[in-house]
């Protein structure tokens, strides 16, 4: 016994169970002896059946043991029985406490086996801090993963982060420790510290935390993630009912730390209530039918954006607590507003309190670097063959829709998970074992992720942010896709945003630029995304990358974003592009929310981007069929000399169907001739050049009657006035009879 307790009092052991709490005394069966170790304690007396008996101090350091008697004891056959320490403290404090080491093993093998098997999905209910009662005692059970850790302690203000304290215990081969303690409460700051096998202590923040610290301090923190209520049930019992390809989606891209901050104070965040508060009437009038946060786990750096995760089940203290994200979240909901997360899956951040070699070894990552370390971002990357690896990045994400009611996941840097030679020279990878740059443990982490989250939360947006033409991304995993139920069209955003940039003069040289993106629009689910990526790092706002003088810049931006509600596909616009944002996005303040009330052409740019979200939702033609190859057709893509294109939105109702026509350049056009597909009346319903927004007001609410003659891809034609950079939307009037 006294190896053991060196072993303990150098956090050298793997079950200190074996030593501390009450134990039958082997030679002689009608004892009990109890040990604890107490090293601030000045005297330890033990608790029970309202008998007190002192405890001697059997080491220096603070062990403390007496014998009792099984006939002295009212249940002198249960055991663990029911006592407690009364500690006099060397300050003179007086508590009482229940010992951790009385506590049976918690976790059952069952949930033990499916962990190491990858499969045990709601690990976010057993890992991490969980309050509750267990033997009629209430406190917090703390479970880790740490199989290479010599001893694993969990420290914090309650034990004067003594790492002697309170250690935990090792449940077999699983490689998880667990540790009940007594008498904590929500709120109390918490770390774990791990001794490796090669004696090394590491201080380590919870993989599982629920809370954390504001940064730059980065201690766990209890939290009761169980109490609110929830009034969102109408909104959820919709969203099972209407599958979402043939709904109007567009998405409103949120840095929820710099839309706005205090109008009195630069430097501090909305809180998630006051974001509800702003936010959520803002984006509701605007028509946006999602709101898309950049990520709302915890991360260490703000210039991250969120995307260098360290909580993986923590929401950021930068903006409330756990039940403030809750109320934006069900606001939203009742505002009929969906949330939608960005979540990281392909990369982790190295900073020590983290999961980088988190027992001493490469645990969530790779031993090397060639496949373990990201060589662009400086992060590392999970080992998803591992399974326990997988089975915690599948618990966060379902995590966020079970305890957050979540609508949706936006995946990001999904390329970089699935190419072994990601940013990297000839050299610098590994091929798979065909010889083959696909990441095959990756591809099949990312087929039972979206099989698992598609099981359990059918009505789920599962996004990939992928950048190549990797085959089925949006695809079923059983029909040999990724299993993602979107995609961001890349190509479209790149294409489209080049072309903006250039002078219209010279626009019709790069004429595919507007037409290749229907050669695979129905090839992927896809969403065409104006991202925050295209408006960082010198790249300028949207408006600043329109050329011309203002008039110009907002007529182009309008026009940009009309094309972008026209064209097949969900929508995606970030924050600021909607009123003509001059400066490119800064995450460290607010939106240059000012510019409404400097001159006209914000506020008109405000109010088109409104009423286009409204004129989209009121079309089923513009969303009913994004992923039908009926619901676009050609009406003329072919006048490259006037940089002009028309096309057919159509919805299941082949009548019902919109007319679109966009003029690229300054010129305004008399009597163009537009492909229509029936005869009879056709009335301007939408214009990008209205005076409301901005434009020069030569489009005018008139009606035209098709002509019985065949022009460009269409078996008739109207005659329309084409306003100067600027699109146009015709409808029919009424069926004919």
């Amino acid at each position: 016994m006294n190896r053991i307790a060196d072993e303990i009092l150098n956090n050298n052991h793997f079950d200190p169970f074996q030593y501390l709490g009450v134990h039958s005394r082997a030679e002689l069966t009608d004892r009990l002896l109890a040990r604890t170790l107490q090293p601030q304690a000045a005297e330890v007396a033990l608790l029970s059946s309202g008998q007190e008996w002192p405890m001697d101090r059997t080491h220096p350091e603070g062990i403390y043991e007496c014998e009792l008697k099984r006939d002295d004891l009212d249940y002198p056959d249960l055991e663990p029985f029911d006592y407690q320490y009364k500690v006099t403290y060397r300050s003179g404090d007086i508590h009482l406490i229940n010992d951790p080491y009385r506590f049976p093993v918690l976790l059952d093998e069952a949930d033990r086996y499916l962990f190491n098997s990858g499969t045990n999905y709601s690990l976010y209910n057993l890992f991490g801090a969980q309050m509750g009662m267990h033997l009629k005692v209430n406190g917090t059970l703390f479970r880790v993963w740490a199989p290479n850790a010599r001893s694993v302690s969990v420290v914090g203000h309650f034990n004067g982060w003594d790492s002697r304290v309170h250690q935990m215990r090792v449940l077999g081969s699983s490689g998880i420790w667990e540790l009940f303690i007594p008498g904590l409460v929500e709120d109390e700051l918490y770390r774990f510290r791990i001794r490796t096998a090669d004696g090394e202590i590491l201080e380590k923040s919870d993989p599982f935390q629920f809370f954390a610290e504001n940064r730059p301090q980065t201690a766990s923190m209890i939290r009761n993630l169980q109490r609110y209520e929830w009034h969102d049930q109408q909104w959820q019992e919709k969203k099972l009912a209407t599958p979402p390809y043939d709904q109007p989606i567009s998405i409103y891209e949120v840095h929820p730390g710099s839309w706005r901050r205090d109008p009195d104070n630069n430097e501090r965040f909305l809180t998630f209530k006051e974001l509800a508060d702003q936010l959520v009437p803002y984006v509701k009038d605007m028509g946006f039918t999602h709101i898309e946060l950049m990520p709302v786990m915890e991360h260490p750096l703000d210039e991250s954006w969120g995307y260098q995760v360290t909580g993986f089940f923590s929401v950021t203290s930068r903006y409330g607590v756990p039940d403030d994200f809750m109320f934006f979240v069900d606001i939203c909901h009742q505002n009929g507003i969906g949330v939608i997360l960005d979540w990281v899956p392909a990369h982790f951040p190295k900073d020590v309190h983290g999961l980088a070699r988190f027992d001493g070894t490469a645990l969530y990552e790779h031993e090397d670097p060639r496949i373990g370390a990201h060589p662009e971002w400086g992060t590392l990357i999970y080992n998803y063959g591992r399974q326990e690896v997988s089975n915690f990045l599948i618990a966060s994400a379902l995590f966020w829709l079970d305890k957050y009611h979540i609508d949706g996941l936006r995946v990001d840097a999904v390329a970089s998970m699935l190419y072994l030679d990601y940013a990297r020279q000839e050299g610098e990878w590994i091929p798979n074992c065909y010889g083959g740059r696909e990441n095959l443990e990756a591809i099949e982490f990312i087929k039972h992720m979206n099989s698992v989250i598609y099981d359990r939360y059918p009505g789920t947006l599962m996004i990939a942010e992928e950048s190549t033409s990797f085959y089925g991304v949006s695809k079923p995993a059983d029909q040999g896709g990724l299993g993602f139920g979107f995609k961001w069209n890349m190509g479209w955003m790149n294409d489209i945003l080049g072309y903006f940039s250039k002078d219209p003069f010279y626009r019709k040289y790069h004429h595919n630029a507007l037409t290749f993106s229907m050669m695979y629009a129905q090839s992927e689910n896809f969403i065409l995304p104006l991202s925050h990526d295209e408006v960082v790092h010198g790249k300028g706002s949207l408006l600043d990358k329109m050329p011309g003088d203002d008039w110009q810049k907002f007529a182009n931006l309008r026009l940009l974003l009309l094309y972008l509600y026209l064209h097949p596909g969900k929508k995606l616009l970030f924050m600021g592009g909607e009123f003509g944002q001059r400066s490119e996005w800064y995450c460290k303040t607010s939106l240059d929310w000012h510019l409404l009330e400097m001159g006209p052409y914000h506020h008109q740019s405000l109010e088109f981007m409104r009423q286009l979200n409204h004129f989209y939702l009121q079309h089923p033609p513009l969303w009913q069929l994004d992923y039908d190859h009926r619901g676009f057709s050609w009406l003329d893509l072919e006048d490259q000399d006037n940089s002009i294109i028309s096309f057919l939105r159509a919805s299941k109702d082949p009548y019902d169907h919109l007319v679109c026509l966009l003029n690229f350049t300054p010129q305004t056009l008399e009597d163009y001739k537009i492909g229509v597909p029936k005869l009879g009346d056709y009335e301007l319903t939408f214009c990008s050049d209205e005076a409301q927004f901005g434009g020069s007001g030569v489009c005018h609410d008139v009606r035209s009657r098709a002509v019985d003659e065949p022009f460009a891809r269409a078996p008739y034609h109207v005659l329309a006035k084409v306003p100067p950079l600027a699109g146009l939307v015709l409808k029919p009037l009424a069926k004919e009879n």
